[in-house]
C-alpha cells in the first residue's frame, strides 16, 4: 500500500503544485484547504504524512500540530512563507519532522518527503522492537537470562517459516506461551490461533476435536462440527501434550501434516488447509519412541525447530521478573493493591526451586493476594512451600531464620530426609571456607552423570529432569570460559 499524504495548503495552486511534485513518487494524495478540512481529513483519510501550511484562514498550523497525539501522529513538514527561526524551533519541538520555506523547489520538496517518510518508518521498527523485547519481555513470554534470549531468537528466526515448532519442557513452564509467541511473532499472527490439549480430551473424542465430524457420524454427533484444523485453517494449530495422542490416531494425523488434508469423522471427503503446526510435550519424544509410544516417522516430520524451555530454577532473576509481572496481573484480578516486594521475598523466590515451575509461582501469588490486605509483600505472607519432605514450617519462616545470604542448592540434590528445611541446613553446615561457585558444582555432577551413562548424554539428561540440548548448552558454555 503506498504511503498517503495529506497537504494542507489554503492557496489552490500551490496545493495542487505540491501534489504535481509527488505523482513521480507514487504516494496517494489528499487536499485539505482550511483547519476545519484538515481536522477532518486527519480522522478519515488517517494519513502517514502531513504537509502543514502554518498560515490557514481559519486558524493557525501549529494548533493544528500541537493537538496531534505524539503517539499515534503522522510526520509532519511544516511550510510557511514567513520562515523565522523561532517558528521553526517552535514547529520541531511540537513534533513535525521538518520545516520547509516557501517558494519550494520540487527536488528538495521530494528529498524532504522521502527523509519523513523513512523517518515514520524508523520510528515504527523502534516501537515495534521496543514492545516486543522491552523490560526482557517477548510477546507474552518474560525474562531477561541468556537461557530465554536464546528462545526468543529462534521464534524470531523461525517466525517466518511455515517449518513446524517443537516445543519441550516441564509442566508449567510456559509452553502454550511460547507457541502463542511462535504465532504472534509470524505472517499468521492475524489468523487463527487454535490450540488442543491432547491430554485433556478422551481417547474417542480426540479424532472428532482435531478433523470435526459429520451429523450422525458417532452416538452424540447431533449436529456437523468443524473440528481444530477448519478453524486453524490460515493460522496456527497449537497441539499440546501431543506425547498423549493415541497411536493409531498419530497415522491420520502424520498424514495430515504431510498434504495439508483431512477428512471429517463419518465423512469421505478431503478438506485441504493451510495450516502451521507446533506442538508440545512435558515428555522426553525420543524416550516416547524407543517405548514405543510414539511414531518415529512423526516425530521427524514435527521435530523441525524445536525449543526446550528452560524450568523456572534454571532461569535466574527471571523469578523476580515474572513474579512481579504476576503481582500486577492478579492484583488486578482480584481487585488488591500491590506496590513492590521485600528483599526477603526476592530471596525466598530466587532460593525456591520451584519445581511447578510459572504455574507454582502464579498460583502462590494468587494466594499471597487473596489472604493479604497489605499492598507491599512481605516474606511472612508467602505460605508453605513443598520444598523439603516433612516441611513443618512455612519456607517464609526458614528464610527469616538465616541471617547470612546462601546460594540454592542445585535442583539435582537429593531430597533431605530430615525433618530441617533445607535452606536453614545449608547455612549452618557449609562455612564459607566450603562455598565454591554454583556453576562448578553443577559442572562436577553433570559429567559425573554422562561418565555414569557411558557418555550417553540424552540418557543422562533423562536421569537429570533436563532436556539434552541443556547439557549441551551448559557443555558449549564450560568450554568458551577455558577458553577466555
Amino acid at each position: 500500500m503506498p504511503p498517503k499524504i495529506l497537504i494542507v495548503e489554503d492557496t489552490e495552486s500551490l496545493a495542487l503544485m505540491y501534489q504535481s511534485y509527488l505523482i513521480p513518487t507514487g504516494v496517494e494524495t489528499c487536499i485539505a484547504y482550511n483547519g476545519e478540512q484538515a481536522v477532518v481529513a486527519l480522522q478519515e483519510f488517517e494519513p502517514d504524512l502531513v504537509i502543514l501550511d502554518v498560515m490557514l484562514p481559519d486558524m493557525n498550523g501549529l494548533d493544528i500540530l500541537s493537538s496531534l497525539d505524539p503517539d499515534t501522529a503522522p510526520q509532519v513538514i511544516v511550510l510557511t512563507g514567513h520562515a523565522t527561526k523561532e517558528m521553526a524551533i517552535k514547529a520541531i519541538k511540537l513534533g513535525a519532522s521538518d520545516f520547509l520555506e516557501k517558494p519550494i523547489e520540487a527536488d528538495r520538496f521530494r528529498i524532504t518527503v522521502n527523509n519523513a517518510l523513512k523517518l515514520k518508518d524508523l520510528k515504527q521498527t523502534v516501537k515495534s522492537y521496543q514492545t516486543t523485547y522491552e523490560n526482557g519481555k517477548y510477546y507474552d513470554l518474560i525474562g531477561s537470562s541468556s537461557e530465554m534470549q536464546s528462545v526468543y531468537q529462534i521464534i524470531k528466526s523461525a517466525s517466518a517459516s511455515k517449518a513446524t515448532v517443537f516445543i519441550t519442557g516441564e509442566s508449567g513452564t510456559g509452553k502454550e506461551l511460547c507457541a502463542r509467541a511462535v504465532h504472534l511473532a509470524s505472517p499468521r499472527a492475524n489468523k487463527p490461533f487454535v490450540a488442543l490439549n491432547c491430554a485433556a480430551i478422551p481417547k474417542d473424542l480426540i479424532e472428532s476435536e482435531i478433523f470435526g465430524h459429520l451429523k450422525g457420524a458417532f452416538t452424540g454427533a447431533i449436529a456437523n462440527r468443524e473440528g481444530a484444523a477448519g478453524q486453524a485453517d490460515g493460522g496456527t494449530l497449537f497441539l499440546d501434550e501431543l506425547c498423549e495422542m493415541d497411536i493409531n490416531l498419530q497415522s491420520k494425523l502424520l498424514r495430515f501434516i504431510q498434504t495439508g488434508c483431512y477428512q471429517q469423522v463419518g465423512s469421505e471427503k478431503e478438506v485441504k488447509v493451510d495450516v502451521r503446526f507446533v506442538c508440545a510435550t512435558n515428555r522426553d519424544p525420543l524416550l516416547e519412541v524407543q517405548e514405543g509410544r510414539f511414531r518415529e516417522d512423526l516425530y521427524y516430520r514435527l521435530h523441525v525447530i524445536p525449543i526446550a524451555l528452560p524450568p523456572l530454577n534454571q532461569r535466574g532473576k527471571d523469578v523476580i521478573e515474572i513474579a512481579d509481572a504476576l503481582f500486577k496481573k492478579i492484583s488486578k484480578e482480584e481487585g488488591r493493591a500491590y506496590k513492590g516486594m521485600s528483599e526477603g521475598v526476592k530471596n525466598l523466590f530466587l532460593s525456591y526451586g520451584w519445581p511447578g515451575n510459572v504455574r507454582q509461582l502464579e498460583n502462590t501469588i494468587r494466594n499471597i493476594l487473596v489472604l493479604h490486605d497489605e499492598a507491599y509483600i512481605e516474606a511472612s505472607m508467602i505460605p508453605a512451600l513443598p520444598n523439603a519432605q516433612n516441611q513443618s514450617q512455612p519456607v517464609a519462616a526458614a528464610v527469616n531464620a538465616v541471617t547470612t545470604e546462601v546460594m540454592p542448592s542445585p535442583s539435582f540434590a537429593a531430597p533431605s530426609t530430615e525433618t530441617t528445611p533445607v535452606i536453614s541446613k545449608v547455612a549452618t553446615v557449609f562455612s564459607q571456607a566450603d562455598i565454591e561457585p554454583l556453576w562448578l558444582v553443577e559442572k562436577r555432577y553433570i559429567e559425573q552423570a554422562i561418565d555414569a551413562c557411558d557418555n550417553n548424554i540424552p540418557k543422562a539428561a533423562a536421569l537429570l529432569d533436563v532436556s539434552p540440548s541443556t547439557i549441551y548448552r551448559k557443555i558449549k558454555s564450560w568450554e568458551e570460559m577455558q577458553v577466555s
